[in-house]
């Protein structure tokens, strides 16, 4: 591993923060695992993000947030994390196909989105490109937390878009007190004729060790789409190429039938899928803290639809991803018994990745190596009047290397340190915060003597980011707070160091190993109005940036010539990576207002909506940006029955950039109904929902592949949730 040179500030730094100690996953281990009566307490304003510092109520939270358990969770629940959490504000996807969909925050996806699980990074290559899957299991979710904005900051310099943190119970929190639990859940989707079941269990040992078991299964065929699975642009490419003198066959492979491309329509080809998961954890639990473990392993095939060709000279491919990961988790916490800290928490995961993409006889094409490493110490201090915080350090190792002739990557190895401090003064209608950060990098290119393909090398970089914000409580009900972040961001391996050819996403891909810190201004204005009957919550933010890396397109001759040196031809269109200035600003609300008592049923009605616009200053538009979007939905809601009908509307995308194609908007109605057939008193619940219910067109202008595979079409789904 790199070694750091401790310059004389970092040790000062580190100093002051154990003196005054603010949490980066500062969470108060709750008393028993989360409960659905928690998660709908959420209308009323009470729900706990326990991502967020110091256990506090989303009002308290001084930036958006977003919190899916429970009947929510359960009737969105899809496939990948990036779908169920789609109609959350301020919540896109990637929608890479059905099995590799990543959440897009505010627009900002990839690098500057942080995916974990339970308070630590998934460990996979699910930034590195929108053909690879996060390694989370979306079955398992207890609970799913979207925090955006600063406080985002507390879990890496690069979440400057948020964080998404999914909760398990892999590593058990609490002595079941029926001295056993088992949950369960299974799921049909007609859209791909998925079938999925998940189990999670946990049974006592005594009076202190609680032992845990969990495992899921899916499989899914190609997805049903609401009409052709081209865009009418790519299809009439398609049908005047068809028309074509045909090109001369290519020895060992097939002729391309663009005609038969422009037809296909109802069923995205390659898109079936078939995943498993098994996990076992163990935790010894006691008055004054806990200590657990767990491994899991997950293992999944995947097809990733394909890029029709439309052209002439173009190809085509119908990939298969094979990944496998192993991981193993830590999670401690102990009560000091009080003076001046309250408890110190450790958080720490370890996995071996990899997976395999394969060609159409089953060979292995390239493969993908990720052994990662993350840890978290946290020093949480015990509340003095109205002040309190918490601070700790954070560490990230990760060794990455992409075997095979369409590498476009050398073996690198990224080792990240950093030291961070969150403080609080919480005087009731006035609370401050503050929070720093500070962050060593080093990124090493491990590339073999005498490899002209790659850069040869190290960078170093050190980042300090910091945020500071107020909110004011106006009356019992209402909260208005704003926010000022300043962050700085090391560049990663792969804006560093690509240079080649990279299938998934059809591009040949140029880092520049001389990128400087991305550094960017924040500010955000909240606003939460809660009380008897409605709520509403509503952000607003602007973020201006210096040196943001950007990937563009560009001359195929800059390609060319960064390929020469190693003899490799640039068959795909050439994107570089370049640092500008660029702004990104927008907004999200929610509201739902209780609008009648009908019996015993409550009448809600509810609506959202989010709007971003992001651009490279004195350019133009950044590519892959969602547009405007509402939301709106009536539900009834009663002990034992609710039903739901919602309406979404997306608008036309015509803000893109050079290289992109306009993307449609579409409207789409959605209804569901939950039955809880034992009674209200009973955790047993049966969920069918419609999806989709006129099977349109619908495609996200944020996806690579947009123009060749839509979303979904009907898609009727029935799950079932149990817990004894």
């Amino acid at each position: 591993m790199l070694e750091y040179a401790m310059p004389l500030k970092i040790a000062l730094l580190a100093g002051s923060a154990l003196m005054i100690a603010g949490p980066a996953f500062a969470q108060d281990a709750p008393s028993a695992p989360v409960t659905d009566s928690a998660a709908a307490s959420a209308d009323q304003g009470h729900d706990v993000i326990v991502t967020a510092p110091f256990r506090q109520s989303e009002t308290d939270v001084l930036s958006g947030t977003s919190v899916v358990s429970g009947e929510e969770l359960t009737r969105d629940l899809k496939p990948t994390i990036g779908e169920t959490l789609a109609k959350q504000p301020g919540v896109s996807a990637t929608s890479f196909g059905p099995s590799a969909s990543r959440p897009i925050l505010r627009g900002f996806q990839g690098e500057r989105v942080r995916v974990l699980t339970d308070g630590i990074g998934s460990i996979d290559v699910s930034n590195t490109s929108v053909d690879h899957a996060v390694i989370i299991d979306p079955l398992l979710a207890e609970r799913i937390e979207v925090l955006r904005g600063p406080s985002a900051l507390l879990f890496g310099s690069s979440a400057v878009g948020g964080v998404v943190n999914v909760i398990d119970t892999r590593i058990p929190r609490a002595v079941p007190a029926k001295g056993y639990r088992l949950d369960g859940i299974a799921t049909y989707g007609s859209a791909a004729n998925e079938r999925s079941g998940g189990l999670a269990g946990d049974v006592a040992i005594g009076e202190h060790l609680v032992l845990h078991a969990d495992g899921s299964w899916s499989k899914s065929d190609d997805l049903h789409i609401g009409g052709y699975a081209l865009t009418e642009q790519r299809r009439q490419e398609a049908i005047a190429t068809s028309k074509l003198p045909a090109a001369p066959p290519v020895p060992g492979e097939d002729p391309i039938d663009y005609a038969a491309n422009a037809a296909i329509r109802g069923t995205l080809p390659n898109s079936a899928a078939e995943t498993w998961t098994a996990g076992v954890g163990a935790s010894i639990i006691t008055d004054t803290g806990s200590l657990g473990i767990s491994y899991s392993h997950y293992d999944s095939l995947y097809g990733v639809p394909i890029r029709y060709a439309t052209l002439p000279d173009q190809g085509q491919e119908a990939p298969r991803l094979d990944i496998v990961q192993n991981r193993f988790d830590l999670r401690g916490e102990v009560s000091t018994g009080g003076g001046f800290l309250d408890k110190i928490r450790i958080r720490a995961g370890h996995a071996t990745y990899r997976h395999f993409e394969l060609e159409p006889d089953g060979a292995i094409g390239t493969a993908f190596y990720n052994n990662g490493t993350e840890a978290r110490l946290e020093l949480v201090q015990a509340k003095k009047g109205a002040w309190l915080g918490a601070s700790g350090v954070q560490y990230f190792n990760r060794v990455f290397d992409v075997v095979g002739d369409e590498a476009f990557l050398p073996k690198n190895e990224t080792n990240q340190t950093g030291f961070f401090t969150l403080q609080q003064l919480d005087m009731g209608a006035f609370k401050a915060e503050g929070g720093l950060r500070y962050e060593l990098t080093d990124v090493a290119a491990r590339t073999p003597l005498g490899d002209e393909r790659f850069f040869a090398g190290q960078r170093h970089f050190e980042a300090l980011s910091g945020s500071i914000g107020a909110s004011y409580g106006v009356s019992d009900a209402v909260r208005i707070g704003l926010n000022l972040s300043r962050t700085e961001r090391a560049p990663s391996a792969e804006e560093l160091f690509a240079n080649g050819a990279h299938a998934g996403t059809q591009a040949y891909e140029l880092g520049n190993p001389d990128f400087t810190l991305e550094k960017s201004w924040g500010l955000e204005g909240t606003l939460h109005a809660h009380g008897n009957g409605f709520s509403f919550d509503a952000s607003a933010y602007y973020n201006r940036f210096t040196n943001y890396i950007a990937e563009i397109q560009v001359a195929q001759s800059v390609c060319e010539a960064a390929a020469a040196p190693s003899g490799r031809t640039v068959e795909f269109p050439c994107f570089q990576s370049v640092q500008t200035d660029a702004t990104y600003y927008g907004v999200e609300a929610e509201a739902s207002v209780l609008l009648a008592q009908v019996g015993s049923y409550k009448i809600n009605v509810d609506a959202l909506g989010d709007y971003v616009h992001a651009s490279i200053v004195d350019q133009g538009p950044l590519p892959r940006i969602p547009p405007a979007r509402v939301l709106g939905g009536i539900e009834a809601q009663g002990d034992s029955l609710n039903g739901r009908l919602e309406v979404e509307h997306v608008f036309d995308q015509n803000r893109i950039a050079a290289f992109e194609t306009p993307t449609n908007g579409y409207t789409m109605v959605n209804a569901s109904i939950g039955i809880k057939p034992f009674g209200a008193g009973n955790k047993t619940m049966l969920t069918i929902s419609a999806n989709n219910l006129f099977d349109v067109d619908a495609r996200r202008s944020a996806s690579f592949l947009k123009d060749f595979a839509p979303l979904a079409g009907r898609d009727i789904r029935a799950t079932l949730r149990f817990s004894l």
